[in-house]
């Protein structure tokens, strides 16, 4: 059977601090925040459900066809063959996908469920519940997984799921033992590192759904639409770049660049766009839906 060195109280305190975090703080950010601007939670929950169906549902599933259809369970394609023959192009498919399906799910969620809500504060809301239900799905379960595995990894039973999983799947195995060695030396620089990744990663989706909303909004804004699908694409096929392999920075370049995404995109669409917007008298029409 494989063995592990066993994870420490200290990673173990980390991880459960981050879980803790990741899912406690995005639900207190909302929560103020429709308190203080009396915004309906419905529209958090909207936002939520926007990253839900248009990220998790829709998008990785037919991401992960195009580009690795042997992680579904499916032979190889052409089309996959020829990305991953061009590292390049591989990283902008990365980009391109969650540019193209998160930002039509914040345009479609203006359009249908969201549509009598026109008061500015509901592009917020919006970006919050995105942000957030983004930060819990992919930080705290994340984190919650770890614990589990460094419980597993302590009580021994972690190697022989592993050694059952190479006998099947190596790869999976692979990354499994990976994962065990970064619980194993996890430390509270690794934990500032995701908080400060994710703070930039939530003000992104706040700046892109006051994009998108305007885009709604004003027809003759339209344009904001394909702006945001251009930023958000932009910025993960910088960080698509660095998975094929075509480009190491170091890390605190790579967070300096999505945190610059992050905060220009934020403070552009906040300043030039909600702060401009005076009609903040869409309390009723908030009411109504």
């Amino acid at each position: 059977m494989t063995e592990f060195a066993k994870v420490g109280s200290m990673q173990i305190t980390l991880l459960v601090l981050g879980t803790v975090l990741m899912i406690v703080s995005p639900l207190v950010i909302a929560i103020i925040w429709t308190k203080k601007k009396k915004e309906r939670f419905t529209t958090v929950l909207v936002g939520a459900a926007t990253f839900l169906l248009f990220a998790v549902i829709l998008e990785k599933p037919l991401q992960a066809v195009l580009i690795a259809p042997t992680q579904m369970g499916l032979a190889d394609t052409g089309i996959s063959q020829f990305l991953n023959a061009r590292p390049v192009l591989w990283a902008f498919i990365v980009g391109l996908f969650p540019g193209v399906f998160e930002e039509t799910g914040r345009l479609v969620a203006y359009k249908t469920v969201l549509k009598k809500r026109k008061n500015r504060e509901t592009s917020i809301s919006h970006g919050i519940g995105h942000g957030g239900f983004e930060v819990i799905f992919l930080m705290g379960v994340t984190y919650a997984t770890y614990i589990a595995y460094a419980v597993m990894i302590n009580t021994g039973t972690f190697g022989t799921v592993v050694d059952q999983v190479m006998a099947q799947a190596p790869d999976q195995a692979d990354s499994l033992m990976t994962i065990a060695s970064g619980i194993a030396s996890f430390s509270f620089a690794n934990l500032a590192l995701s908080i400060v990744e994710r703070v930039f990663a939530v003000l992104f989706h706040i700046g892109a759904s006051i994009i998108v909303f305007y885009a709604c909004k004003d027809k003759g804004r339209f344009w904001l639409y394909p702006l945001a699908i251009f930023l958000h694409t932009a910025m993960d096929f910088i960080a698509g770049l660095t998975l094929a392999g075509v480009w190491n920075p170091p890390v605190w370049v790579l967070e300096g660049i999505v945190g610059l995404f992050g905060v220009l995109t934020f403070c552009g669409a906040f300043f030039l766009l909600y702060k401009k917007d005076e009609n903040v008298s869409g309390r009723t029409i908030n009411q109504d839906s």
